[in-house]
């Protein structure tokens, strides 16, 4: 079993910037892949970014290439999205998700791959 808690999210305007922290318990944390995925109003889940146990390994999204950046902190179980150049388009509840089957250097870009889910985190950019 893995706890997730998000933070960070908030309403910013287009072009600034948010770093959104995910804090994890329960397994060791550097054991399994992390990601971020996001949903806005009447769209599918979709991946934006994800990471390897050890974090040696990062997956982005055409859509977020080059704007953001996950990372993450295995002394401090926690992982980060730091999101620059934000756009109105990024506006979505942002979850974290944990996929505990990968292992430490493996990473999965598909929701299914991933079984335990933080609450989310609102991320509103006005233009």
């Amino acid at each position: 079993q893995v706890q997730l808690v998000e933070s960070g999210g908030g309403l910013v305007q287009a072009g600034d910037s948010l770093r959104l922290s995910c804090a994890a318990s329960g397994r060791t944390f550097s054991s399994y892949a992390m990601g971020w995925f996001r949903q806005a109003p009447g769209k599918e889940r979709e991946v934006v970014a994800a990471i390897s146990g050890s974090g040696g390994s990062t997956y982005y999204a055409d859509s977020v290439k080059g704007r953001f950046i996950i990372s993450r902190d295995n002394a401090k179980n926690t992982v980060y999205l730091q999101m620059n150049s934000l756009k109105p388009e990024d506006t979505a509840v942002y979850y974290c998700a944990a996929d505990l089957s990968s292992g430490s250097s493996w990473l999965g870009v598909y929701l299914y791959e991933y079984h335990y889910w933080g609450q989310g985190t609102q991320v509103t950019v006005s233009s």
